[in-house]
């Protein structure tokens, strides 16, 4: 299963004197929304008696890149084929049950959710790794970015 959506404005990010980042009462919801039917997707799938645990990443656009610049967000281009190789890789391990992707592709500001991974199974041991190869192989061949620096 693949859901990809363009990203589109989301309200006001503040910023606290510590520089954590929250999110507008308005964002908070849209996160929750998105990710609560991810999770209800996953508990409505046939084997969903077989799922022990679910798992879930929650991707979003940093205020610096890996080696300290500021950005002001990035722009995002995925590659949907080879994202359906990915997933139909993953799916093939040992107790997993279903793994659901969503990405935002386009224009993104700092704080917006990037992508979301929900990966169920029946144990820990096999769901945990499959989540970070899932998020590392997506990272390497599916997602393009191209970052704004300030």
């Amino acid at each position: 299963m693949l859901h990809i959506t363009t990203a589109s404005p989301v309200g006001e990010i503040r910023e606290s004197r510590r520089e954590n980042i929250f999110f507008s009462d308005e964002d908070r919801k849209k996160f929750l929304v998105e990710l609560t039917a991810l999770i209800d997707r996953i508990k409505s799938h046939p084997d969903y008696a077989k799922v022990g645990m679910i798992l879930c990443h929650n991707g979003v656009v940093r205020g610096t890149s890996r080696d300290g610049q500021r950005v002001s967000g990035l722009t995002l281009t995925v590659d949907r084929e080879a994202l359906d190789a990915i997933l139909a890789e993953q799916r093939q391990r040992p107790g997993i049950v279903d793994i659901l992707v969503e990405l935002q592709e386009g224009s993104l500001k700092v704080g917006d959710d990037v992508m979301f991974i929900v990966v169920a199974g029946d144990l820990r041991d096999h769901v945990i790794p499959v989540l970070e190869d899932t998020l590392n192989a997506i990272k390497k061949r599916v997602t393009h970015k191209t970052e704004h620096f300030v």
